[in-house]
């Protein structure tokens, strides 16, 4: 029987609000799971939505109580491309964020790129290994994207890695979406995780959104984002236009 609380939507004007909301919201959690002597675990994304929190965090987060040499940062994928690529995750968010706030580069750590690892299923296991190696074995926060068609992290309709359940990350060479190459998290992985929060903006993400929160979900395979949830808590933060077809 699945124990785990149902998702909670919160639903923003734009994406600048939806983008206060989350970072506000992050600062808050970091700042409690700090004053319990925790080092925080929290897993990054990617993409537009993504950005506009990271900017939000670099400018609110210097005033908080936080203390950013104390949270280890993994990300959910990350495209496999050079490491100076502008498509790289981890690029955007160190130049939006990271950097910014003084976050100890040593607890930064990020999926391997092309100049690391000779293919994606290299780079797969090689974060594998760090993942193991420096996380507690569960996210305290995991942000996540979603994509049109469903996608999460780079599991997408229909492919293979969706029935992955003996490895922490595994390796895309045939994404539909560029760049076909890519490392992502498994299911697994991605659900130890006790807060989950989607992050979604776009009037293109409606329908995938809709068909996610309708009151019974396709299947993983159909809407890969339907196979992520948190142990506490799975929040979608969702700005007006992405909400439209919610139920």
């Amino acid at each position: 029987m699945n124990m785990l609380p149902a998702p909670r939507v919160e639903v923003h004007e734009s994406a600048d609000d939806l983008a206060t909301s989350v970072a506000g919201a992050f600062l808050r959690l970091v700042t409690v799971r700090q004053a319990s002597g925790d080092v925080a675990q929290v897993g990054l994304t990617g993409g537009s939505i993504a950005d506009k929190i990271h900017r939000e965090l670099a400018r609110l987060g210097p005033a908080s109580d936080v203390d950013w040499t104390r949270i280890e940062f993994f990300w959910g994928d990350e495209r496999f491309v050079a490491p100076d690529s502008d498509e790289r995750n981890a690029k955007q968010a160190r130049e939006a964020f990271l950097d910014a706030v003084g976050v100890d580069p040593a607890r930064v750590h990020e999926i391997p790129s092309t100049a690391e690892a000779g293919s994606t299923d290299a780079a797969a296991t090689a974060y594998a290994d760090t993942v193991r190696s420096v996380g507690s074995g569960n996210f305290d926060l995991l942000m996540l994207g979603v994509g049109p068609d469903g996608h999460v992290a780079s599991l997408f309709p229909g492919v293979p890695q969706l029935r992955v359940d003996d490895a922490i990350a595994v390796g895309v060479t045939d994404s539909p979406k560029p760049p076909p190459e890519r490392v992502s998290l498994t299911f697994p992985a991605l659900n130890r995780s006790d807060e989950v929060w989607f992050v979604v903006s776009g009037a293109e993400k409606a329908e995938a959104v809709g068909r996610a929160l309708s009151a019974e979900p396709p299947s993983v395979q159909e809407i890969p984002a339907t196979g992520v949830r948190g142990r506490v808590q799975t929040i979608w933060f969702l700005d007006r236009e992405a909400a439209s077809q919610v139920p």
